[in-house]
């Protein structure tokens, strides 16, 4: 079948749709609770719980135009099928309230139809995390109209992958090889370079360091190939391109990992070549990312009796922060105040598990401190509800607190 004709570019972001988006999404996501909070300096005390918030924590500006572009897309393409791929953002509470406006999932566990039954009058919305290649192209094909909420910042990693290729440079990708920004932006490292681009994905510092071995001739090829067998570009082959390496991350990723991934390959090979000529390195970590860690760092410095972390449970950066949370205070990672079940008992998620379990006394009775921060893909509602929830936990009535 011939490829259909590229649709007619709309403006979705008018003075009039966007005025009228603006509304929705403040009454779907908006908490003038934590917005007073925020404004007082993020410290406040209830009764005898003192609540510190992280300066820095819940929606960025990528999550926020992502959510705005497909609320305006359902504005504007009222009488069309419109459909996601994925998730917009890795929340289960916003994108519940995408499908209850009537867009429906292309991919993953929650998928309502394939590609190839997409008409040209269908509307695909593009997640924040991107796209791969191929999928896009799919899509493309079918001839669909397109509202793509890429992030700025996720573009600029494509920008850097495509780069490395084109200069026969093998892109070293910290991240996850399962997430779907990882395998957006390695989508593009291989189709870059006239589709000759090759990668390999490290989660962590122990697998960047079996690619540290292999630069400097300490690796076994066979074990090697087996060991990243579903992190690789097809046709990867270590001895041929190990030699030019450029490191690249998924934009949500630790900085102080990747930084630590990208300190020792470079290591690894001007200890093979005694310059750092076959090396390549740029900083690509989210700002947002970056000014979310900072605070909650910040916060840390004074630890608070106990963290609650609030996100989904597939948030990348969400993750990151429980990590760094977990050193400093008993942390738990939840995904909204449900699981704050009663004083005795807390659902949450074990990071190194990688599952939800819980915990029984977590909150102690007597003064206590309670820092609280979220991941970017968390809206301002879901922490007012935290708020509330942890005030009716210790007897203040939730419409006196704030």
């Amino acid at each position: 079948m011939p490829p259909a004709a590229a649709p007619k570019r709309v403006n979705l972001r008018t003075p009039e749709v966007m005025e009228e988006v603006q509304a929705a999404v403040e009454s779907h996501y908006h908490s003038p609770m934590v917005e007073r909070l925020k404004a007082s300096g993020g410290v406040a005390t209830f009764g005898d719980v003192t609540v510190r918030l992280a300066k820095q924590f819940g929606f960025c500006y990528g999550v926020e135009r992502a959510i705005d572009l497909a609320y305006a897309a359902r504005k504007v393409f009222a009488d069309r099928n419109l459909f996601l791929v994925g998730e917009i953002i890795h929340n289960p509470d916003v994108n519940a309230q995408l499908a209850s406006m009537g867009i429906r999932t292309l991919t993953g566990p929650c998928k309502l139809t394939d590609i190839d039954r997409l008409s040209p009058e269908d509307v695909v919305i593009i997640p924040a995390f991107g796209a791969e290649v191929a999928v896009l192209e799919r899509i493309k094909a079918r001839g669909c109209q397109i509202v793509d909420t890429t992030c700025g910042d996720v573009m600029s990693v494509w920008k850097r992958v495509r780069q490395y290729a084109d200069d026969g440079v093998t892109s070293v990708i910290h991240g996850k090889a399962g997430h779907e920004e990882t395998r957006a932006t390695s989508s593009r490292a291989r189709a870059a370079g006239g589709g000759r681009g090759h990668f390999v994905v490290v989660y962590d510092l122990a697998e960047a360091d079996l690619v540290c071995d292999y630069i400097r001739g300490r690796g076994e090829r066979t074990a090697f190939l087996d060991k990243f067998r579903h992190s690789v570009s097809e046709g990867f082959d270590p001895d041929l391109h190990l030699g030019k390496v450029g490191v690249a991350n998924q934009t949500t990723m630790l900085r102080s990992e990747t930084e630590e991934v990208q300190r020792r390959i470079r290591e690894a090979v001007m200890a093979r070549d005694g310059s750092e000529g076959n090396f390549r390195v740029f900083d690509t970590i989210c700002g947002a990312t970056q000014e979310r860690q900072d605070a909650l760092k910040e916060l840390l410095a004074q630890p608070p009796d106990l963290m609650l972390v609030v996100g989904g449970y597939n948030s990348s950066n969400t993750t990151h922060l429980a990590d760094m949370g977990k050193e400093r205070a008993p942390t738990y990672f939840i995904l909204n105040a449900a699981c704050m079940e009663s004083s005795g008992r807390i659902r949450h998620f074990d990071t190194q598990r990688q599952a939800e379990t819980e915990d029984h006394d977590w909150l102690p009775s007597g003064p206590v401190t309670v820092g609280i921060t979220a991941g970017a893909s968390c809206p301002s509602n879901l922490i007012e509800d935290v708020l509330r929830r942890l005030m009716e936990l210790r007897g203040i009535e939730p419409g006196k607190a704030g």
